[in-house]
């Protein structure tokens, strides 16, 4: 469908940026504090993100996208996460055109999926390849960053034009979603893709020489101080060390060095993208959030796109402005743990629009849905291996059977995933009444590689597990008088939220009592009743 806009919707919506994203009373997807967590909720009910995430253009055809649904809907996903490009719905100014938009819709109902939308603007992967050509090229209207005395192509964030620009389009795109998917296909919105400066740690243009050279605004300065003491540690010491300064120019509030590029950046990415989404929200109002191309705490800015929502400066971020729901990363990195803990922190919920799929994937979905809370994990290229009985989509099978109890257990804080290897071959933690050791199985000689799951209480003396190469060991409170057996293992499977029990396993499979034990040759789903003995 083509349709021309004349004037939208004035921009009295930048005004504010102080928007209402958890717990509201209206019936579309948002997110939601639920006990211990914050959820997405979907027609009521929360709902987890099983997703995957396309290649940059296999979303601009229909044609190319329309044999790919029944491979998707067969790994066990539940939601695409796919581009959608400004030169695409604009391609001439004024002139928005949503007819794959509707298609994708269509062709999403058709295979009974969900969409999560990118929206590529004004920058993806700290580039602005995706904007119209009638933006590109008019260099005057829509200024560029300079490097090495010469103009890139890279929008500036500092352009009020460009902001309203991209702002128009998105808020038409918004428009047409909420009268076009009223069923609620589409979950979320991210906002512009891995923003940043790559290649120097701040724009050198002459405006931006200026502005360097200005004071911080106050309103960045109010915050610091009002949230000193929670800041990420970085961004504090970063401040501290400068004489945590409430007024003076970024080089005096922040030091004269590359992490003050880096703060002078994140402000600006900020300011420009807190409007786009907000004036989004003013049409249709679900969850967006900001991906980030993920950097080197204390390396150099620019190596990776600086000025990114990075951990160390999402509290700028959050001082620009509230209209952006949440702060994800695409995770590609070894330390999978420790970005997981940087991101879900502070009130933000975690989120995965890109990661690695394969083994990697299916161990780390995991961590990620079980110990972190988190409500969405989505490999990148997931179109590149479809297959139904590959490592990630029996792991997405496994955690969809269980998805309904998992998630309420996420809000009651008491379900915990892991991931194990050499270099970790245990973790201790504490359900209920019970100290739950967890290692790589090994029996008669034999031991795993890797194990990969997670674990829940069911009842008092129950629990639930889902993974493979893990065995699990229960011990009673130190004060206890009475130790811990195993009374029954129970493999099984839920359909249609109902416990279908399989084989009893109560012998080698439980290494004879003495351990519920997952074999590191398949996943499985098992039930356990523990019983107490002097």
């Amino acid at each position: 469908m083509r349709k021309t806009l004349g004037v939208l919707l004035c921009f009295a919506f930048c005004s504010s940026l102080q928007l209402p994203t958890l717990g509201q009373s209206n019936t579309a997807p948002h997110l939601e504090k639920r006990g211990s967590t914050t959820q997405l909720i979907v027609d009521g009910k929360p709902f987890l993100i099983l997703g995957g995430e396309l290649h940059n253009s296999s979303s601009s055809s229909l044609e190319y996208m329309k044999p790919l649904w029944s491979g998707l809907a067969g790994m066990g996903l539940n939601t695409v996460i796919t581009p959608l490009s400004w030169e695409l719905v604009e391609p001439t100014e004024g002139h928005y055109d949503f007819a794959l938009v509707d298609g994708l819709l269509a062709q999403a109902r058709e295979s009974h999926e969900k969409i999560v939308f990118l929206w590529l603007a004004s920058w993806k992967n700290g580039m602005s390849s995706y904007p119209p050509a009638w933006v590109k090229q008019d260099t005057k209207r829509f200024p560029r960053v300079v490097q090495k005395g010469r103009e890139i192509e890279v929008l500036s964030p500092a352009s009020a034009d460009t902001q309203k620009a991209d702002a128009r389009a998105f808020t038409a795109l918004m428009q047409h979603i909420k009268q076009a998917d009223t069923d609620h296909t589409v979950l979320m919105m991210q906002v512009e893709n891995e923003v940043g400066v790559l290649g120097d740690s701040r724009d050198r243009s002459a405006a931006a020489d200026r502005e360097f050279n200005s004071p911080v605004p106050a309103e960045l300065t109010r915050y610091l101080k009002s949230h000193h003491d929670s800041l990420y540690p970085s961004l504090r010491a970063l401040w501290d060390e400068a004489g945590s300064k409430a007024s003076g120019t970024w080089p005096e509030v922040f030091g004269d060095n590359p992490h003050a590029d880096e703060a002078f950046m994140a402000w600006h990415y900020a300011r420009f993208i807190q409007a786009v989404t907000a004036a989004g929200k003013s049409a249709y109002d679900i969850p967006m959030y900001v991906n980030t191309w993920l950097g080197e705490e204390g390396g150099m800015p620019g190596n990776w796109p600086s000025g990114g929502p990075e951990p160390w400066v999402v509290d700028i971020w959050r001082a620009a402005g509230s209209a952006i729901d949440l702060y994800a990363p695409d995770l590609y990195a070894s330390n999978f743990v420790e970005w997981c803990r940087r991101y879900h922190r502070d009130g933000n919920p975690l989120f995965m629009p890109e990661t690695r799929g394969g083994n990697p994937g299916a161990a780390n979905v995991f961590h990620a849905v079980g110990e972190e809370a988190g409500f969405g994990f989505s490999p990148f290229a997931i179109e590149d291996d479809m297959n139904p009985k590959q490592d990630l989509a029996v792991s997405y099978r496994a955690i969809q059977g269980i998805a309904p109890i998992l998630l309420e257990h996420q809000a009651a804080g008491d379900v915990h995933g892991f991931i194990l290897d050499k270099q970790h071959p245990d973790q201790t933690f504490t359900i209920g009444a019970y100290s739950v050791h967890v290692s790589l199985d090994s029996i008669f000689g034999s031991h795993s590689e890797s194990g990969y799951g997670l674990v829940m209480a069911t009842g008092p003396d129950e629990f639930l597990g889902v993974g493979k190469g893990f065995r699990v060991l229960f011990t009673a409170p130190a004060q206890s008088k009475t130790r811990v057996g195993i009374a029954a293992i129970d493999e099984g499977a839920f359909e249609d939220g109902k416990w279908t029990p399989g084989r009893r396993l109560n012998g080698d499979e439980n290494d004879q009592g003495a351990y519920w034990r997952f074999d590191p040759r398949n996943v499985s789903t098992e039930k356990v009743k523990l019983y107490h003995y002097e």
